[in-house]
């Protein structure tokens, strides 16, 4: 089914509400999104800009077990005869960091333009063939792994391959992927848990470790009909939310679990950076993911992570497909999977060891074929650990998350009839985050942001304090220092250099800097017109000459000393001087400020804020009252707006 099946045109190309999302990306209404500060879209939003992230999966040497018919009948009867034919994919981190900078922790959803999305237990069954009901995969913990994998795998590790209670994937590959066909009957079955082992080590239950699979899931294995009766699809989405969720923290730069699952749910429900296939899809095979072995045609290079994010910033319903298995036969699908599919509509909690995450589907019920309601308010839950003791039995500690799986039959959500989803669309609007790039890039705000700035400045310049009040002339001069110290500030502010190498950028600029800074001591002489900046607004590259161009690569850096002084009139009385200050570049990107207190200069009582050519007691620059006239073109613009004081 197609978004527009759920949408009409006119609610989905509303530019006013685009509009304000530019400004404004939300949420709103943060009852929803409360840790929206902590997400990795508020770090984007401020320029801060992580790259795509380290992908951990290690599907590409799964092909190199070679098992015997004996250990293929073992692997089918544990619940993973599907699994193992999972392809080895090739990961496409941009857009798999785009698709995490989407996901929200709060709800275990992905918060799309559209509305909210997930990868269901529906999707997991049909994608990777894994039971999705059954008993939850939970168990004791080790902190060793020795004894552990005596019992099950027959011999232990060398220390150099185990970590706490952890053993790498090479030593079990090394030891195990080849069975002897003489194998005795317990050498089969050491052998087909090592690869169990290895299976999910590589792919449902993959770490940020690297090559590192926990012992922990070995008694599961120990006997494999006992095995197929755990919900292994559930406990494989639980650890896929669980890494989502740590990886969309603006502090992380990778993410594990199975992220063939993630890419694969992409490609059928986002007609974003989905690959052409070489192969007719009406011959499909089970599970699903097998559509998209091999390679693909279709672009790929040059695509990074802003033009994935861009993508789904501007995502049209035309885009998605919310059932995209509606029109594949369900005849090759096996019958213990056939039976659960209802449990994709089950609202409960999903359970891999100490990893609890909440299923919610009546967030995304057009996945389902439904219309789209207010889902209910999320219970905040508490996201436990299994900690560092080993002979822990978390089915005790998880007790509650247990129990809560136990009654998953019972909260299934239904479908509404001749529902109107215009309050739901509202309600997104509002609690949402709509985007996540800059339709403006910082460089941009900050230009115009500067051209408001000395537009201010001129206005302030160029007020007449004729019949103003001591307070008013001191409001006005209020205005005009703040106006000139936030245009003083600009001058090499660190948060312009957004282009992709910041630390390289910023290095020059410091080094460029702190070189000038020798010849910045004296200040300008009377006839020197260096000293002068004049530029109109409409020429922001040449506004202050660290104004920063991004878009051409260009990147201007400061030169000049200018001296500036408020000019206050007499008759703001007590204590207010002028004050004479200079910018200049250093080695952080900031400017000094020189305060000279000693001399006063007094103008006229009733004369202008401005500039002029009275006699002034500072050597370098006269300030004065001059009459101000009307503004005939950009070019009297140009000179009013020049703030810098007549030397």
């Amino acid at each position: 089914m197609k978004s527009e099946d759920f949408y009409p045109a006119s609610n989905v190309t509303n530019s006013n509400l685009m509009d304000c999302h530019a400004t404004n990306p939300g949420p709103v209404d943060d009852s929803v999104l409360y840790d929206q500060d902590k997400h990795v879209s508020a770090a984007v939003w401020e320029g801060q800009e992580r790259g795509a992230l380290r992908c951990h999966e290690h599907t590409s040497r799964l092909d190199r077990w070679l098992l015997t018919e004996k250990q293929i009948e073992l692997v089918k009867r544990a619940g993973f005869g599907s699994l193992r034919l999972i392809p080895a994919i090739s990961l496409d981190n941009p857009l798999i960091s785009a698709l995490v900078e989407r996901w929200r922790r709060e709800t275990n959803t992905f918060h799309m333009t559209v509305g909210e999305m997930t990868i269901s237990l529906e999707d997991v069954a049909y994608m990777l063939g894994l039971p999705i009901d059954g008993h939850p995969v939970t168990g004791v913990t080790y902190t060793a792994c020795d004894s552990i994998c005596v019992k099950y795998l027959g011999r232990s590790p060398d220390s150099g391959y185990t970590s706490g209670g952890m053993v790498k994937l090479s030593w079990l590959k090394e030891t195990f992927s080849e069975c002897p066909e003489n194998a005795s009957v317990d050498d089969v079955e050491f052998h087909t848990r090592a690869y169990l082992l290895y299976l999910v080590g590589s792919t449902i239950f993959s770490t940020t470790t690297g090559n590192k699979v926990p012992v922990m899931y070995l008694p599961l294995f120990g006997n494999f009909d006992e095995a197929g009766k755990y919900a292994w699809g559930a406990a494989a989405l639980s650890f896929l939310y669980r890494a989502l969720g740590n990886a969309s923290l603006r502090s992380q730069s990778t993410i594990s679990g199975c992220l063939t699952l993630l890419q694969c749910w992409s490609y059928y429900h986002l007609n974003i950076g989905r690959p052409k296939l070489h192969h007719d899809p009406i011959h499909e095979c089970f599970p699903f993911v097998l559509r998209w072995k091999g390679k693909h045609n279709g672009p790929t290079s040059n695509r990074d992570v802003a033009f994935y994010r861009k993508a789904l910033d501007s995502l049209k319903p035309c885009d998605v497909d919310w059932c995209p298995y509606s029109n594949i036969s369900h005849t090759i699908i096996p019958e213990n999977i056939l039976n659960h599919l209802i449990l994709g509509r089950s609202k409960t909690m999903l359970i891999c060891f100490d990893k609890a995450e909440r299923h919610l589907p009546d967030r995304c019920l057009r996945q389902f074929g439904m219309h789209q309601t207010i889902p209910e308010e999320v219970s905040r839950w508490e996201r436990k650990t299994r900690g560092v003791d080993g002979g822990v039995d978390l089915s005790g500690k998880m007790e509650s998350e247990v129990n809560e799986w136990a009654n998953r039959r019972f909260h299934i959500v239904e479908a509404e009839e001749d529902l109107d989803e215009d309050e739901y669309t509202n309600w997104y609007s509002r609690i949402t985050r709509q985007m996540v790039g800059r339709p403006v890039s910082i460089s941009s705000e900050f230009q115009r942001m500067n051209a408001a700035l000395r537009e201010i400045a001129h206005i302030a310049d160029t007020l007449s304090t004729h019949g103003m009040d001591d307070q008013q002339i001191q409001s006005a001069t209020r205005i005009r220092f703040l106006a000139h110290e936030c245009l003083r500030d600009h001058v090499g502010s660190p948060t312009l250099l957004t282009a992709n190498s910041e630390t390289d950028v910023g290095g020059r600029i410091r080094g460029k800097e702190m070189v000038r800074r020798r010849g910045l001591t004296k200040r300008r002489r009377k006839d020197d017109p260096d000293g002068y900046y004049a530029s109109s607004i409409n020429n922001q590259p040449r506004l202050y000459s660290s104004a920063v161009n991004i878009d051409q690569g260009q990147l201007y850096h400061v030169h000049d000393f200018v001296p500036q002084t408020l000019c206050i009139p007499a008759s703001a009385g007590d204590g207010l001087s002028s004050m004479t200050y200079g910018v200049h570049g250093t080695s952080d990107y900031g400017a000094t400020a020189e305060v000279d207190e000693s001399v006063y200069q007094h103008t006229a009582e009733d004369g202008p804020l401005s500039h002029g050519s009275q006699e002034s007691p500072f050597p370098h620059a006269a300030a004065g009252v001059v009459q101000q006239s009307p503004l005939e073109n950009s070019e009297d613009v140009t000179r009013q707006t020049d703030y810098s004081v007549t030397a």
